[in-house]
């Protein structure tokens, strides 16, 4: 199974996801600016030249090979009647196969559009993805502990606490408890 043989594009009843080509560079880098602040909270030093169109693009085109080969896929999300300001990812990754069958989730949602359930909506149709497409077992996600806002979404949502991975993250230089989520496909 490949890309070829899911969709590029899913909808909600509110949302459009996506999972972009490199042409997209400009509007992921005027999200990735909007939200620096608040996403650089959560995640690793990025390099010098990350807030450029040119990063941007190297990073779509990777991700979309990772796509095709159904190992990560990120979804960008945008309002159906804002079609062209991304507000927010949803992403798939280190998608494993075999006795494994799991992957890791992770998800940022722009400022302005959070606490109204977009990431909810977004989030639960992506893990319809991993479950029914993809034939995953089993999704998981990490979080800092401190990060109640995901917290209460990975609860909403199903998710089970399995306990933290002391320092198992660098943030912004230094490592970092994550509490562990999962959550099982409904029919297992």
């Amino acid at each position: 199974c490949g890309l070829s043989e899911m969709n590029a594009e899913y909808e909600t009843s509110r949302l459009i996801l996506i999972i972009l080509p490199p042409v997209y560079s400009r509007e992921v880098l005027r999200f990735q600016l909007r939200n620096r602040e608040q996403f650089e909270r959560y995640e690793p030093m990025r390099p010098e030249n990350f807030y450029t169109a040119a990063h941007q693009q190297a990073v779509l085109k990777c991700e979309y090979k990772l796509a095709t080969k159904l190992s990560t896929i990120r979804f960008y999300v945008f309002l159906k009647g804002q079609p062209h300001m991304i507000i927010g990812t949803v992403c798939l990754h280190d998608i494993l196969r075999q006795a494994y069958s799991c992957c890791e989730i992770g998800y940022k949602f722009d400022f302005e559009y959070q606490h109204q359930g977009y990431a909810r909506e977004a989030v639960a149709r992506a893990l319809d993805i991993a479950f029914s497409e993809l034939s995953l077992h089993r999704v998981f996600a990490r979080v800092v502990p401190d990060n109640a806002p995901s917290i209460r979404l990975l609860t909403a949502l199903g998710f089970v606490e399995e306990g933290t991975e002391r320092s198992s993250i660098k943030i912004q230089g230094t490592w970092t408890d994550h509490v562990r989520y999962s959550l099982i496909a409904p029919e297992s």
